[in-house]
């Protein structure tokens, strides 16, 4: 089967188990979204979502974040990995929305990539699902199942890699959900440690389990 194949079969099943996927991180407006995301960089959403009420609730929007202190976010933050390079990103991100987007959300990658704290990564995840467009944010778990299922080469080794292959084989209207999918996927099945395979509903057109059900799987990134 090849890499076109197995990706069609892959996302038909999600499509008929998992039509409602959707981010985990709690947010009520792109800025927190954005907010939340930043915050998520080697963090859980679990963890962000205990975080974010009180952080939302201090500070609504960009001209509050802006004008807050330093001690003030971080107090905040303080349980977050690297809470002080955060709290300084947050504030310095809300600044520039301000001076230069008059406090609103940039829609394109590029622009989002402008604002502190903001690498591909999370550009991706906001221009996916604040406004729709068929950008592939490509975090661990999408990184690790990927390449696990087949649907990108082995040969692509970088998360920007893996991106590129990812847009080759996944048809441009379903990549904003592809990519709920494969997150939540790698997050409750396909662990990086012990995946859980007997739960697995899309095993059969696996490339890594196929070639040695539990071995491989175990050993690969």
């Amino acid at each position: 089967m090849n890499r076109k194949a197995r990706t069609a079969e892959i996302l038909n099943w999600f499509r008929n188990t998992q039509a409602a996927a959707e981010t985990e991180l709690n947010y009520s407006n792109p800025f927190e979204l954005l907010v939340a995301v930043v915050l998520s960089a080697q963090c859980t959403d679990k963890r962000i979502n205990l975080v974010t009420p009180k952080l939302f609730e201090n500070f609504p929007n960009p001209s509050a974040l802006a004008a807050a202190s330093f001690d003030e976010v971080f107090s905040l933050i303080r349980s977050v990995s690297y809470p002080n390079n955060k709290a300084r990103h947050l504030m310095a991100l809300a600044q520039k929305l301000i001076s230069d987007y008059n406090s609103e959300i940039p829609e394109t990658v590029e622009e989002l990539q402008k604002l502190p704290g903001v690498g591909r990564k999370t550009a991706n995840v906001i221009a996916s699902v604040i406004y729709k467009q068929p950008t592939m944010a490509v975090d661990t778990h999408v990184f690790r199942v990927s390449r696990r299922l087949g649907i990108v080469p082995s040969t692509a080794k970088t998360p920007l890699a893996v991106e590129l292959q990812l847009y080759k084989v996944i048809p441009k209207e379903d990549i904003p959900m592809a990519h709920h999918w494969l997150i939540l996927h790698g997050r409750y099945v396909c662990l990086a440690r012990n995946p859980k395979c007997g739960e697995c509903g899309i095993k059969a057109f696996c490339n890594t389990f196929q070639k040695n059900p539990l071995q491989e799987i175990i050993n690969k990134p």
